[in-house]
């Protein structure tokens, strides 16, 4: 039997009197009732009323057990109203993981009107570009870039990022402006190591990644600012989201090609979360103001 509904059985009965009166009060049958007490005196093993045709009687036993049950069922009662609570207003600690470029190009700006806006909400930013297990590490939210991987987690599309190859003015002018994909490995091309895009010496082309060019270079890296920086230096030719690459490309400081392949079709801007048919307040929340973020300026 269930423990605390037994509990709740027992408890309605002791203040009613009658098992008949506390199965009423609960929606249960009487001899359902009857069940819960008596498991409840079975698992204890002692009696916990005096039984008598007219009223039920607490037995010393039953007194002491009803105190207990009282203080238990209330905080429970109370923990449910505040999970309850969360459900329906943003509270409480969000914990989210971003990627570092992107999160602190794109997320950290938004944090203070997320917080102006859902005050009672604290916002913890874990900037990773590695792919957390957000139900071992107790992430609430993640935003992943690039193609989803199948996994239960519940996911929302935020917006889209195109890929862009370029290189810096400086490095064009020394080396040749690449025309065609096939070009390319005559360049120092500068990879980043957790793309499936551009591992094992290839950089692949075509919105599925279908064609794949053999690269070389002078330079990998698990950042895409390491890769900026060496960029906009003039070391070589990169292939990043355009998120990162954006503002060096209107200062001038990179030129974006022209090949005659597109670019690979980066997947879309994510935000994931634990699988739950009722997500926390606080995560609708962090999602809705995202998407409305993103809706106004698009990464």
């Amino acid at each position: 039997m269930d423990r605390v509904t037994s509990m709740r059985v027992f408890v309605r009965a002791a203040l009613d009197g009658s098992l008949s009166a506390a199965a009423r009060h609960l929606g249960l049958s009487p001899a359902m009732a009857t069940k819960h007490v008596n498991a409840l005196e079975a698992h204890l093993g002692a009696k916990l009323f005096h039984r008598s045709t007219r009223r039920l009687h607490l037995t010393e036993a039953g007194a002491s057990y009803l105190e207990a049950c009282q203080r238990i069922l209330a905080d429970i009662d109370e923990i449910e109203a505040a999970i309850a609570s969360q459900r329906l207003k943003a509270t409480g600690l969000l914990r989210m993981t971003v990627p570092v470029s992107f999160g602190n190009r794109y997320i950290a700006p938004l944090i203070p009107g997320f917080c102006r806006r859902h005050p009672e909400v604290q916002v913890e930013l874990g900037l990773s570009d590695a792919q957390l297990d957000l139900i071992a590490g107790n992430w609430d939210l993640a935003i992943r870039i690039g193609r989803l991987q199948d996994s239960p987690l519940a996911a929302r599309r935020l917006g889209d990022s195109a890929m862009v190859v370029c290189a810096a003015p400086a490095y064009l002018d020394r080396r040749g402006v690449p025309r065609r994909v096939a070009e390319l490995s005559q360049h120092n091309c500068l990879s980043y190591t957790l793309s499936v895009t551009q591992n094992d010496g290839y950089w692949a082309f075509g919105s599925k990644g279908e064609f794949r060019v053999p690269v070389r270079g002078d330079l990998l890296a698990n950042s895409g600012d390491a890769l900026l920086a060496a960029a906009i230096a003039g070391q070589g030719i990169i292939y990043q989201p355009h998120f990162i690459v954006r503002e060096a490309l209107e200062r001038g400081e990179l030129v974006a090609l022209e090949l005659d392949k597109p670019a690979v079709g980066l997947g879309g801007i994510h935000a994931l979360y634990p699988p739950d048919r009722r997500p926390p307040a606080k995560v609708r929340a962090m999602i809705d103001f995202l998407v409305e973020a993103f809706a106004e300026t698009a990464p």
